[in-house]
Order: C-alpha cells, then structure tokens, then sequence
C-alpha cells in the first residue's frame, strides 16, 4: 500500500443513534483501503436486537481480523466495546488516522495493532472476533482461518460477513473456507432476516463461529 494517507476520501457511517463516523478510505491502494459493503452490512448488523440494538457490546472485549479502514470496528467502539483493530502493518496508520478521527465518539476504545494472520497472536480473551470481506486471496485462507481458530476461545463468538463472489476461483475459496472453519468450530448462518432492514442484501452472508461441544 503505497498512497499517501494525505489522499483519502470519506465514507460516512451513521449509527442508529444519529453519530456519524467519519471513515478514510485511500483513492489508492490495495482491497483493505475502501469500507466494502461486508462491512457497513457487519456494522449494522451490531445494532440489530440480535445485540440489543448494540447495548450488548457495553464493555465487551472485540477483536477486528483484516479490518483495513477498521470501520466494523470503530462502530463497535462507538456502541462501548474495547476493539483492537488489526491489520497488515501498512494498513495501521489509516486505521490509527480513523481511530483519530472519530475519538469524540469513541465510548468504549480502539486501539490499532498489526497482526499477521497465522503468524501473531494476542493474549487476551475476546468476547467477539469480526471479520467483513477477508475471503479473497487464495494465499491467505489458512492463514485467516488459523487466526480465527487460534483466537477463538470458549464463549468467544465469531462473526463472519462476506459478499458472496461467483466469479474467478472465489467460489473454490469460500468452500475452501467453510470446509477447513467447520473441521474446527461450529458454523452457522445468521438468518437474512436478522441483518439490519435497510442494510441487507442476499449475496452479503454474516456466520457465526464457536468453538465446538466437548463430548466429554
């Protein structure tokens, strides 16, 4: 990622309570520099009654995987979650730009942290993992779902939104996805009815991941 953060451009993200975030995204740069649809989809999903109109995430300890603007993120932090924004290092000073830029509205923190999938992890228990539009590049599914597995602990809920992509070999790495997910964690798909009125679309999924029963 090689622009400038002088040249970004604002997409703005109104809560249910009227707060509108201001987010960067870059003119230039690679697929983590933009808010996808995934993700403003996730974000108002976190207002839904499904979490209480977002009074759920008062205090809880969130972890954002692949977050590149880190939008699913600052929303949780604005509802009083703790979220720790993680990306690729060249995608933390927009996400620290973002954290800035939105501290008045901020009630609970954000905190910007590099973090290689399959390579680092964090210490620390979360009560939710979100990830909107990670399932892209063949190369980084084992690492993603090794991240997800590797910080998913018991009680942790992971929530997985993605665009549902027919082109190319995105239909190979989404099963590819699913098939090493579920050999690790229970899966299941939040109910299309369930998703915000006014942002939902049928090829915008959100899953739940949790760790599997003991059958002990």
């Amino acid at each position: 990622m090689d622009a400038p953060l002088q040249n970004t451009f604002v997409r703005e993200v109104e809560t249910n309570k009227s707060e509108i975030l201001k987010i960067h995204q870059l003119e230039v740069g690679d697929v983590g520099c933009v808010v996808w649809d995934a993700a403003l989809v996730l974000s108002k999903y976190l207002e839904t009654p499904d979490f209480k109109n977002g009074e759920l995430l008062k205090g809880k300890e969130i972890l954002e995987l692949g977050a590149g603007t880190g939008c699913v993120g600052l929303v949780a932090a604005n509802m009083g979650a703790n979220s720790l924004i993680t990306d690729l290092p060249d995608f933390i000073p927009l996400i620290e730009m973002n954290i800035t830029e939105n501290k008045s509205l901020i009630k609970g923190s954000a905190k910007a942290l590099p973090l290689r999938w399959g390579e680092d992890t964090v210490q620390d228990y979360f009560h939710y993992i979100l990830l909107a539009d990670c399932i892209y590049y063949e190369e980084s599914i084992e690492p993603l779902v090794k991240a997800i597995v590797d910080h998913c602990q018991e009680n942790t809920e992971v929530l997985c939104c993605y665009e549902e992509r027919t082109t190319g070999n995105k239909p190979q790495l989404q099963r590819k996805f699913f098939q090493l997910i579920s050999d690790n964690l229970d899966v299941k798909e939040v109910p299309l009815d369930h998703h915000d009125s006014h942002f939902r679309s049928e090829d915008i999924h959100i899953f739940k991941f949790t760790r599997k029963k003991s059958t002990w």
